[in-house]
């Protein structure tokens, strides 16, 4: 590649990243699902669109499969232990016996009814198992739930997709031989060998971070996701499940008391939005519109057999002792979205050499359009039809840096060190310029609210909230003070740099 060619596609990237974001907006607003709007981007920029090639159904997974990495750790990052604990055994039988049944009916469903021969329909029934962790953490986000009923459907995303993966990559091995004893160790090992693996790393990671005093704020959040990352790709190298890894690491990491949470959670968020647009692109680019029609029959019959049967027996199968209400079980078998992961599994087969595969990917193309444009914008409906939610329920309110960008503010911190004649100095004789004001001190690790007459001691640390027009007029009045005391003016200081 020239350099030209470099700028140039870094300006179609560019370009497509930015009309991504904007559609997502009127998307959102519109009530269609944002997913469907990139993989429409990718088909828009594909062969039978604007004519960008794209073939290689590799370089594809390969891709995707370190977007999903990114999209699953930032899913941990962003997921609070609290809201889980509780949930974790029905997640975890969600997870294994929930994409066994629904991988075993789909499979039925499509060897007798389109006459797949067992290899294909058990594919397509690993392929299609599992629900995506990119659409049920974008509902979650807009849709207000029961916490448990919330916690569950994003536990349950954030650990299905790992042994939906152990069997597709079982299903595809030329010739095709199943044993299921063989079949059962594997899958036990490489889910018990990647969440030991996620667990060491994140508490070896929070551990490190907590007691170690990086020279920038911004290091951590890259340092976290790094070690999500780390995860995957150990438990990867060792054929352990890197999907379950990353996730446990990132859980881990997130509810570990690390410093800048909020920080690290909106890198986190940032990242995997960017992962999501890659990938649902590259996975539209991928496909030929041309080649679905053929498909289209087969893509609805498979569609109705998981909504329907595979589905809701599956949950009804793994959810026996729980004690999970009627209804939100109903919920949870209508809410089981697919998106880019059956999508990007629907391309092992293809790699591996399975005869009859490529028609996979179309069917699961189709299937994940069609359902999605009927299940997610219908959830809301749903929710509310079984007493779920209501029309006046509010989500919880996420706290967060974002509402200083909406009032143009900044937050500063600055530390009161030994020379500063900021020591013993009030709050009122500071005089900060209007807007700017101190929130909090920090003072021998106690955090208070000052009061006007609150006297500023040596070693403190001061969090002070100004806008960004007087940023620069509040750190002067700080620096002035600092050097010549509550009286600098008189002595001419007004805290040059």
């Amino acid at each position: 590649m020239t350099l030209h060619e470099l700028y140039l596609a870094l300006l179609i990237g560019g370009l497509v990243l930015l009309a991504s974001i904007v559609g997502t907006r009127v998307a959102t607003r519109v009530g269609f699902p944002a997913l469907l709007f990139f993989l429409l981007v990718g088909v828009v920029l594909g062969e039978d669109g604007l004519g960008l090639q794209f073939d290689s159904v590799e370089a594809a997974r390969n891709i995707c499969t370190a977007a999903l990495a990114v999209i699953l750790v930032e899913g941990g990052l962003t997921t609070r232990f609290a809201d889980i604990r509780r949930v974790l055994a029905p997640a975890g039988a969600l997870a294994t016996v929930g994409v066994v049944v629904s991988t075993a009916l789909t499979a039925a469903g499509a060897h007798f009814l389109l006459g797949f021969d067992w290899q294909l329909a058990l594919l397509l029934g690993a392929i299609v198992s599992s629900t995506d962790a990119a659409a049920v953490f974008s509902v979650l986000r807009v849709l207000p739930l029961p916490r448990r009923l919330a916690g569950l459907l994003e536990a349950e995303s954030g650990f299905n997709d790992a042994p939906a993966v152990i069997l597709v990559l079982m299903f595809s091995v030329v010739p095709f031989v199943f044993e299921p004893a063989g079949t059962l160790w594997e899958i036990v090992f490489e889910l018990v060998a990647g969440a030991a693996i996620g667990l060491v790393t994140g508490f070896v990671g929070a551990l490190t971070l907590r007691r170690m005093a990086l020279p920038a704020s911004g290091l951590y959040p890259i340092a976290t996701f790094g070690l999500g990352v780390v995860a995957f790709a150990a438990a990867g190298s060792v054929h352990a499940s890197g999907f379950l890894a990353a996730y446990l690491a990132a859980v881990v990491l997130a509810n570990s008391g690390l410093p800048h949470r909020t920080t690290t959670r909106s890198f986190a968020e940032g990242l995997g939005w960017l992962a999501q647009i890659g990938l649902f692109v590259l996975l539209g680019l991928l496909v030929d519109p041309s080649e679905l029609g053929r498909d289209l029959l087969p893509a609805i019959v498979i569609g109705l057999v998981l909504l329907l049967v595979a589905r809701p027996v599956s949950v009804a199968a793994s959810l026996v002792g729980f004690g999970i209400p009627l209804r939100e079980q109903l919920f949870l078998s209508w809410a089981g979205l697919r998106g880019a992961v059956p999508i990007v599994l629907a391309t092992f087969p293809i790699v591996a050499g399975v005869s009859g595969s490529s028609r996979l990917l179309n069917i699961v193309f189709v299937l994940v359009v069609i359902f999605t444009l009927i299940q997610a914008p219908s959830l809301h409906l749903v929710a509310r039809l079984l007493g779920l939610t209501d029309s006046g329920a509010t989500r919880e309110i996420q706290v967060e840096a974002a509402p200083l960008d909406v009032l143009n503010a900044e937050l500063l911190t600055m530390t009161v060190q030994s020379p500063s004649r900021l020591h013993n100095v009030s709050i009122l004789e500071l005089r900060l310029p209007d807007p700017a004001v101190i929130t909090l001190i920090i003072r021998d690790g106690n955090t208070f609210v000052p009061l006007p007459d609150t006297r500023i001691a040596t070693g403190d640390e001061l969090l002070i909230v100004t806008t960004a027009k007087m940023r620069a007029a509040a750190e002067a009045r700080l620096r002035a003070v600092s050097r010549r005391g509550k009286l600098a003016h008189w002595f001419d200081e007004y805290g040059d740099p």
